[in-house]
């Protein structure tokens, strides 16, 4: 029989859908993050190892990370004895400038503790999207071939660990996810002059190849449609198995009410 689960929540609605899938779950906040959901234990960067003693007393032995967590500047004067152990190797994972390698030294920091890290997908299966379009706009050719020069491009981009999202209009690249997130490249895009664009375009979000999925998998929610939405996009495109469909229901009616494409396509 598995352990207790152990919650580690950033912001946004992923930590209360995973509780919801498992309810005696241990919820971790983290100082200076506003969780969504009431927390059991407050933890602090530089003092990691109070969060383990406190884990380790609760019967913990799964730990799932859910949603965005921002490293605060750390002050090694701070630091517990775990963290002056484990300090080297959190600032080289930094150090790289990638997420993926960061999110691969968090994941490392856990299990040298004796704990299991898995994914939210692995908590709760019915998250995860299906292949197929699961909207009732449908992408035309055009969108299509629009979603197949993303995922090139994302490919191209994986070896430099750079983002998860890219749009595309018309065979042109509007727009690369980086460091700042969906939300801000769409944004950018909305900002496009109208000289500059031919109308539609895609959003294009999938994994890296080789990601580690049990820690920021790539989602989708009803925040997503309305920053399509205001970015003048026809949908999006995503991986069947491995991206997240945050509140499924309300995620799309709201692709619905604006006209937005939805599609799973698989790996």
């Amino acid at each position: 029989m598995a352990g207790r689960l152990a919650i580690l929540a950033g912001s946004g609605v992923l930590p209360g859908l995973i509780q919801a899938a498992e309810p005696d779950a241990l919820i971790i906040g983290f100082a200076g993050e506003e969780a969504a959901v009431p927390t059991d234990f407050v933890a602090n960067f530089p003092r990691l190892g109070e969060m383990f003693a406190f884990l380790q007393a609760e019967g913990a032995s799964r730990v799932v990370m859910a949603g965005a967590i921002a490293m605060p500047r750390l002050d090694p004067s701070e630091f517990d004895a775990l963290m002056q152990a484990e300090a080297p190797m959190i600032m080289a994972a930094l150090a790289s400038g990638g997420d993926d390698a960061s999110l691969r030294a968090a994941i490392a920091l856990v299990e040298r503790q004796g704990l299991q890290v898995v994914g939210a997908h692995e908590v709760a299966p019915d998250l995860t999207v299906a292949a197929g379009c699961h909207t009732t706009a449908q992408p035309d050719a055009l969108a299509t071939a629009d979603a197949a020069r993303g995922a090139a491009i994302l490919d191209a981009l994986a070896p430099l660990d750079v983002g998860q999202g890219a749009v595309v209009e018309g065979g042109r690249a509007l727009g690369i996810e980086t460091a700042q997130g969906t939300e801000a490249m769409l944004g950018f895009v909305a900002g496009t002059p109208a000289r500059k664009r031919s109308g539609g375009g895609v959003l294009v979000k999938r994994p890296k190849p080789g990601q580690d999925l049990r820690a920021d998998m790539p989602s989708i929610g009803p925040d997503t449609a309305r920053q399509l939405s205001a970015a003048g996009l026809a949908g999006a495109c995503v991986t069947a198995g491995s991206t997240l469909l945050l509140d499924r229901a309300a995620t799309l009616a709201a692709f619905d009410a604006a006209g937005l494409f939805l599609v799973a396509q698989s790996a």
